[in-house]
């Protein structure tokens, strides 16, 4: 239990750390998102300056063109055309012939009057942007080709690096945070990390985990370049629900740990408790022994003398013999043979008959033709079937009915012992057979428990109470193997 709460406490504290690491990714991906903006405005914002300059730069063109210009007009004009050191400019007439150029790559200066190379870059600056066209007089034009600065270039690749590392650390990030990228509708998804790429092709899934995401964490609104606005889903990380579940998980190995202890302990307390009842009941067989043979012995002497009742008294003796064989037995592994299970009945009826108050009656139902060989021990199956009758007659109060049914199904016989007493409640079907129970004010508590050890354990067969019902009686019911036919 102290390992148990410490690691509970532990866990805790570890699930706690998880959430705050989640919760600094989502603030960080936030401020990420702003920088991107903020990156992508300003980066529009150089974009439009550029193509104010140029659209400056080519006014200055045309006005230089202008018979009217002053002096001070020329000065400025040309202040301005030599100040444009980032845009690369080409400056050509109607018919396309270059006559200007500025700001060209420095690696192609020795280039600047190729021709053929200024008519491919002109081509290069028609494919980003339109030219400008410049009236110079009334049917003469010229048009000026622009293309974006340098500088203008480079920090649209930093914005794309950025924008890919934006989406990189919001795919797959150390926190291993489950997130989905969705359109400005929240049903398009755009991109998605650390969830199972196969489930994901389930639309069905998909929707349930976008809703279950939106109901624990509020997404995260964010706007990139060329996409618009987008929105970011995302829940607790794996480990953390990880972290949730393991002291119930800990819990659950410690709960059956216990268990199996409890049942090695017990079986083992039950294996000794085993050994002394054998060694009990074989002691018991020995001791039974020596004056038994001493009676079989008077019993011949007395036949001899021709002493009436001697075949009560036989009986008696056998049925010491019988219980000495049957002591003699616990413990070992009992012989099964084909025997008339009918004729044990019988037999073992008969002999309780006469020694049992005529108030009780027994009877044998058996259907007519029906095969009731059955694998037996006859001494032990005897020893049952006195048990229960013991049992029943007890439960009457000496008068009442015990009936036993026999019959048979494919390779079971079943025999039901019904009997008018007192009956078993219900919670107490199982507990009757546990060793020590007894509702007697001198009983043991072991005739139950012996039986259902030599029909389950000694039989393969099965003991149960059927049905019993309080003041009206209780059937106990004996599943047997039949022997196998060849």
């Amino acid at each position: 239990m102290a390992s148990l709460l410490y690691t509970n406490r532990l866990v805790h504290k570890l699930e706690k750390e998880e959430r705050n690491k989640v919760q600094l990714w989502a603030e960080a991906i936030q401020k990420k998102a702003r920088l991107v903006k903020y990156a992508n405005s300003l980066f529009n914002q150089i974009g439009s300056d550029e193509s104010e300059k140029v659209q400056l730069w080519a006014k200055a063109e045309k006005k230089i063109a202008d018979v009217n210009a002053t002096t001070e007009d020329f000065d400025f004009l040309l202040y301005v055309i030599k100040n444009n050191r980032t845009v690369p400019v080409i400056l050509t007439d109607e018919k396309g012939k270059p006559l200007s150029n500025r700001n060209l790559n420095d690696s192609i200066k020795a280039n600047e009057n190729d021709t053929a190379y200024l008519r491919s870059q002109i081509e290069l600056m028609r494919e980003e942007h339109s030219p400008i066209e410049i009236v110079i007089a009334k049917n003469n034009k010229n048009y000026l080709y622009y293309s974006d600065s340098k500088l203008f270039t480079e920090l649209r690749d930093v914005l794309n690096v950025l924008v890919e590392s934006f989406m990189k650390d919001v795919q797959t990030n150390s926190s291993s945070v489950p997130v989905i990228l969705t359109d400005s509708t929240q049903t398009k998804i755009m991109a998605y990390g650390n969830v199972d790429t196969l489930r994901m092709k389930d639309s069905v899934y998909r929707n349930a985990l976008i809703a279950d995401m939106q109901q624990n964490n509020t997404p995260i609104e964010i706007e990139l370049p060329d996409v618009g606005k987008q929105f970011i889903f995302y829940e607790e990380s794996s480990l953390s629900r990880e972290l949730r579940y393991y002291p119930y998980f800990e819990l659950g190995i410690i709960s059956l740990f216990i268990m199996l202890a409890y049942y090695f302990f017990n079986s083992s307390r039950r294996a000794e408790q085993n050994r002394v009842w054998v060694g009990m009941a074989k002691e018991t067989a020995h001791q039974l022994g020596t004056p038994l043979t001493s009676l079989m012995a008077w019993l011949e002497y007395l036949k001899s003398k021709n002493v009436e009742l001697t075949d009560e008294m036989e009986k008696d003796v056998k049925r010491l013999e019988t219980i000495t064989s049957r002591f003699s037995k616990i413990g070992s592994a009992p012989q099964l043979e084909p025997f008339d299970l009918v004729n044990e009945l019988d037999e073992t009826m008969d002999y309780l008959r006469r020694r049992s108050s005529q108030k009780v009656k027994f009877t044998l139902n058996v259907p007519p033709d029906t095969d009731t060989v059955a694998l037996l021990n006859p001494p032990l199956f005897s020893w049952v079937i006195e048990n229960l009758f013991r049992n029943a007659i007890d439960a009457m109060g000496g008068q009442g009915a015990i009936s036993i049914d026999v019959s048979r199904q494919a390779n079971t016989i079943t025999i039901d012992v019904t009997d008018t007493g007192k009956g078993i409640p219900k919670r107490k079907f199982k507990a009757v057979f546990e060793p020590g129970y007894t509702t007697k004010s001198r009983g043991w508590g072991l005739g139950l428990s012996l039986c259902k050890r030599i029909i389950e354990d000694y039989h393969g067969g099965k003991i149960m109470v059927k049905n019993s019902e309080l003041n009206k009686g209780t059937t106990f019911r004996i599943v047997l193997k039949t022997p196998s036919k060849t």
